[in-house]
């Protein structure tokens, strides 16, 4: 808690130094060529900041050029520092949800709670950002990026992007290539809606994006498998986790056309490794094979609607899908083959619209849900495990000035289990205020 106090506290002290000096309208400027200068966004150089804007991550959480900028006199690189402090208050009525996000599958089963209304507030959500741009002859455009947020164990520091990009390729740590960032509707909760793909990893990706209207992508990924493993006093059926032998593999291809609007196709195939058990007692590393599709769609209908959907289907991708990720159910038990584990199919999708009332007010309204499909008698059928999570949301924003947004929302949510389709929801109210620089 104290380094996330640490780190605020220099970032506040930035922005007011910053602010000082752009008060008394001083420039520092010698005539070495090595000089650096520290601008606000406004004064910097016009291709500076176009590069800025053109290599943010295709995501609404993410800050294009930030207020103040460090360059060298000549205008090819420069560092931008940026901050996003985001604070949330939540209400929830009519049932609940365990959890500061907004995920279905912590809705409680039946009989574990007696609360139906629940308060909440976060701040840990405020972003700090690092951006380096540069552009040279030999490697084009390069950009440094480096982000992280305060969800951290105890509210700690942690990390959200830190990546390298040159030549199409990103080398780092970054959200994965099997999703679609710019599908995706904007949301005060965190989370999201339950059907989306999402997640972040270390990864070594190259994207060629020289045709006019078509890009191709493919990555190799940090392999990281969340099972259920058997708990069984029998030796052949135990399963524990054990290290990856190969890296995920991922890939899209995506046509575009105007502005923000494209339609992508996303696969992912992966080989998911544990340790079990045999009939003599001893330890046989087995893997077993996991895969995902995506399509995924966002369009404008003139100027005044935008159209967000995708569709992702495998079995084995439990990990990148929001809500299911929850589940740890990448792998689990197999009751037909006792020394084996099993990779389930799975299910999710999103759909929604957004309306632009002018250019500061916008609203969305989106209808997500993801469903967990049982195979080989798991998980048993007269269990409450989660077997489908539905989620609306349906919300306003308002940019009151560059800096500041403000945001109100509403979102609901099912929770459905395998014993006799019991279903439980909940019901939340969210109030946001953003400042950006």
């Amino acid at each position: 808690m104290k380094s996330s106090l640490l780190f605020l506290v220099v970032f506040l002290l930035m922005e007011l130094f910053a602010l000082h000096i752009n008060a008394q309208e001083e420039s520092i400027i010698d005539n070495s060529s090595n000089t650096i200068m520290f601008v606000s966004k406004d004064k910097a150089n016009d291709e500076i900041i176009k590069v800025m804007n053109e290599t943010k991550p295709p995501y609404f959480r993410e800050s294009g050029a930030p207020r103040f900028l460090l360059t060298d006199r000549q205008g090819k690189f420069a560092l931008g520092i940026g901050a996003s402090l985001q604070a949330v208050a939540e209400y929830d009525f009519g049932g609940i949800v365990k959890d500061v996000d907004f995920f279905p599958a912590f809705i409680p089963t039946k009989g574990s709670t007696g609360v139906k209304n629940q308060f909440q507030m976060d701040i840990t959500t405020s972003t700090l950002f690092l951006k380096m741009v540069g552009r040279t002859k030999k490697l084009g455009n390069i950009v440094f990026y480096t982000a992280g947020n305060f969800r951290g164990n105890n509210n700690t520091f942690q990390l959200l992007n830190c990546y390298v990009q040159f030549l199409g390729f990103t080398f780092g740590y970054s959200y994965g290539n099997f999703m679609d960032l710019t599908t995706i509707p904007p949301t005060i909760d965190y989370a999201g809606p339950c059907g989306v793909a999402f997640y972040r990893t270390t990864q070594f990706a190259y994207r060629y994006s020289k045709l006019k209207h078509w890009s191709f992508t493919l990555g190799i990924e940090m392999p990281s498998v969340d099972g259920t493993y058997s708990t069984s006093g029998n030796l052949i059926n135990t399963a524990e986790s054990a290290a990856q032998r190969m890296p995920n593999f991922t890939g899209n291809i995506q046509y575009s056309w105007g502005a923000v609007s494209q339609i992508r196709a996303a696969g992912l195939i992966r080989s998911m490794t544990y340790n079990s058990f045999n009939k003599a007692g001893d330890i046989d590393a087995r893997s077993t094979l996991g895969w995902g599709v995506q399509l995924s769609t966002t369009f404008t209908l003139g100027t005044l609607f935008q159209i967000y959907a995708q569709g992702n289907y495998g079995k084995g991708i439990g990990q990148m899908l929001n809500d299911i990720c929850n589940l740890n159910v990448d792998l689990v038990p197999d009751p037909d083959n006792p020394e084996k584990m099993q990779a389930l199919p799975m299910m999710g999708w999103s759909a929604g619209l957004q309306v632009n009332l002018n250019p500061n007010v916008f609203m969305t309204a989106t209808y997500s849900a993801t469903r967990l499909y049982s195979d080989n008698g798991w998980p048993v059928q007269n269990s409450d495990f989660y077997r489908y999570g539905q989620y609306f949301v349906t919300n306003i924003f308002w940019s009151a000035t560059d800096n500041l947004q403000l945001g109100l929302e509403y979102l609901r949510g099912w929770r459905t289990g395998f014993l006799d389709n019991s279903t439980r929801h909940a019901n939340r109210i969210n109030a946001m205020v953003q400042y950006s620089f």
